[in-house]
């Protein structure tokens, strides 16, 4: 079970995965063994499944980033070119109408007309073009520390 440090190393970790441990020691007043230890145990619990950087769309050329319900009556061709196709980022499967939520980046909207055209064998395809983003990646852990009047101690 996860007390009211393990949140905090976890709403630290989140915003910057790469934070030392001797700073994140001293944001939430412990010693570095001590966050040393419950990040491995935070690790080994798979409550911290890995690292991994952010990368911006924009820098890659992706310009574009849409939604896109699918329906398909062919759900393992579907996926295995879901698996392959690089403008597919996110793929969920999900209830209702259509049976997947797929998140693309593409250069342009040409491109993604392109890319939606090539689903067509699969099935069909309702896009919803971003044309704004107001956050992503929003901690799991914020609201909880927050709910627990958990803050951070200022360096």
């Amino acid at each position: 079970m996860m007390d009211q440090i393990d949140y905090k190393i976890l709403s630290v970790l989140h915003d910057n995965a790469r934070i030392p441990i001797s700073e994140m020691s001293r944001m939430i007043a412990m010693s570095q063994p001590a966050v040393t230890e419950r990040v491995r145990k935070l690790e080994e619990q798979g409550v911290i499944k890995g690292y991994r950087a952010e990368l911006s769309p924009q820098k890659l050329g992706k310009h574009t980033t849409a939604f896109v319900l699918f329906k398909t009556n062919n759900c393992k061709d579907f996926l295995a070119f879901s698996e392959t196709a690089p403008e597919v980022i996110d793929l969920y499967r999900i209830s209702g109408e259509y049976n997947y939520l797929m998140k693309v980046t593409t250069e342009t909207s040409e491109t993604l007309a392109k890319f939606l055209d090539s689903c067509n064998p699969f099935g069909f395809t309702t896009p919803l073009i971003v044309l704004s983003t107001a956050f992503e990646d929003k901690s799991l852990v914020a609201n909880n520390a927050a709910s627990n009047g958990i803050s951070l101690v200022q360096p």
